[in-house]
């Protein structure tokens, strides 16, 4: 998680204070803007780990008075209740899009086109569906300058070089029909865009990664002119066209989008700070698995294939461990994590930004576990070579468990295209009579697959070492569909 851009805009004796909060491995970002003349702030789509903003206006001697939210969030559990309960400041949420999308807990209701003022900053609403019905933007003016439109914040409506998707109703949440016609709606609301000042700054929800939208910039923020000129789906184009390019490549959906959409609505439990995670002993441990529970292992790769707690699945402490943890858990049950003791307060970050709460402890010892005369389980790493050694002779199934854009755009000959959240569903398809080896870019998904099939009984699998990238270091071919 950075904080970055923290800045003052003065302007006639009013000072805007802005500051982004971006957490690298869902690539969100969250908001904190201040009126430094009456020492009051408002925070837009906070996460869930809310002593971020907490420390960040003691700092600048701010009083959190606003907190407010683009839409109902499928990437991460929101932190606006939590917030909200930490410091008595309003909670201003969207009452757009109808009956379905209202939420399910208190808070004051925001309607296209409604004012809302803290100090000499006035925020208004703009109502922006497609992404989601309920989505709202919202034009930051500066009173004091002459009441100037100076940002607008705009969620997951306008993106740097690209827009929302509008899929996610469908593909996540089961809601027939809902892509179309988000797509549609998008349409329409991008000409309110279009009729924003040129000048105004566009502060977008996501950056690049996120699976909220396709081909997200890594620039932080941009402009409504800038985008008018480079952005693809604001340049001349049918509804018809449009609608086909939006809803055309759009990236894998995450398994636990719905869930993330289901919480958010109803309003997420308030943990009333950050939980503590409680160290596991070797009697505890042996209990869980007896048990049953799913383990995760967050050491690295490598420390991992050379001994590791049979059944654990290895979700490496990287940037993308709460994309992966949510795809991979079970909300409704318990699970334990094997991890390093200094990685326990990023972890424990990670895990409530999307909503794992069901944390039962962390296991440490995995020495004392050998020592023990427990077994311990390795995974085989093997070298561009020898995998080429092995096609040639037709000795292994390659499995890319990359996205589906990553392999169209270049492939290792004879890959089996399986993307790394759609392998439980993939395993009676599986060769049983050669090796297994996964490949991803670089080793780290793949090591994440690799482990995940040894936990379901299958042994006889290796992983790529340095993934596709090694692969085309060594000069090997690659292929393509597109």
């Amino acid at each position: 998680m950075r904080q970055e851009n923290s800045r003052s805009i003065s302007r006639k004796g009013s000072i805007l204070f802005f500051q982004r909060i971006y957490e690298d491995g869902l690539a969100q970002a969250s908001y904190l803007i201040g009126c430094q003349e009456t020492g009051t702030a408002l925070v837009i789509d906070p996460k869930r780990d809310i002593d971020t903003y907490l420390e960040i206006a003691d700092r600048e001697n701010l009083r959190i008075t606003h907190i407010t939210e683009t839409h109902i969030h499928a990437d991460f559990l929101s932190g606006a209740r939590e917030l909200a309960a930490a410091t008595g400041a309003e909670l201003l949420l969207s009452a757009e899009g109808g009956s379905d999308w209202l939420y399910g807990y208190d808070h004051i209701g925001l309607k296209d086109g409604d004012l809302f003022k803290f100090g000499n900053i006035k925020v208004e609403v703009m109502h922006t569906p497609g992404h989601t019905p309920e989505h709202i933007s919202f034009l930051v003016n500066d009173m004091q300058s002459g009441d100037v439109p100076v940002m607008f914040f705009s969620g997951d409506f306008v993106f740097v070089g690209s827009v929302g998707r509008p899929d996610l109703l469908e593909k996540a949440a089961g809601i027939a029909g809902t892509q179309e016609q988000g797509a549609r709606q998008l349409f329409q609301s991008l000409k309110k865009f279009k009729a924003l000042p040129d000048h105004v700054q566009v502060i977008p929800g996501h950056g690049a990664g996120s699976a909220c939208g396709k081909a997200l910039g890594a620039v932080p923020a941009t402009t409504v002119g800038y985008e008018k000129l480079v952005n693809w789906a604001l340049q001349d184009q049918s509804e018809e066209e449009f609608v086909e390019t939006l809803l055309d490549g759009q990236p894998e959906v995450p398994a636990y989008f719905s869930i993330m959409k289901r919480l958010n609505k109803q309003g997420p439990d308030v943990l009333g700070g950050l939980p503590s995670l409680k160290k596991l002993g070797l009697d505890e441990l042996n209990k869980a698995i007896d048990s049953g529970l799913m383990m995760i292992d967050a050491r690295d790769k490598l420390t991992f294939s050379r001994g590791h707690i049979p059944g654990s699945i290895n979700i490496q402490n990287t940037p993308s461990f709460s994309n992966w943890t949510g795809w991979f858990l079970d909300y409704t049950k318990p699970f334990v994590l094997v991890m390093f003791e200094d990685q326990l307060d990023a972890i424990n970050r990670k895990l409530i930004r999307v909503g794992l709460d069901l944390c039962l402890g962390y296991f440490i010892d995995v020495k004392t576990w050998r020592e023990c005369g427990n077994p311990l389980e390795q995974l085989e790493q093997v070298e561009p070579q020898t995998l080429q050694n092995l096609a040639v002779n037709n000795q292994v199934q390659i499995l890319d468990i990359r996205a589906r854009s990553e392999y169209e755009i270049g492939h290792i000959p004879g890959a089996k295209h399986i993307h790394l959240g759609s392998l439980s569903d993939c395993l009676d398809d599986l060769p049983s009579n050669r090796k297994l080896v996964l490949h991803c870019a670089s080793g780290d998904r793949s090591s994440i697959g690799c482990s995940f099939l040894q936990s379901k009984g299958i042994k006889n699998i290796a992983n790529l070492t340095g993934g596709i990238t090694a692969w085309k270091k060594a000069g090997y071919e690659v292929v393509k569909e597109r």
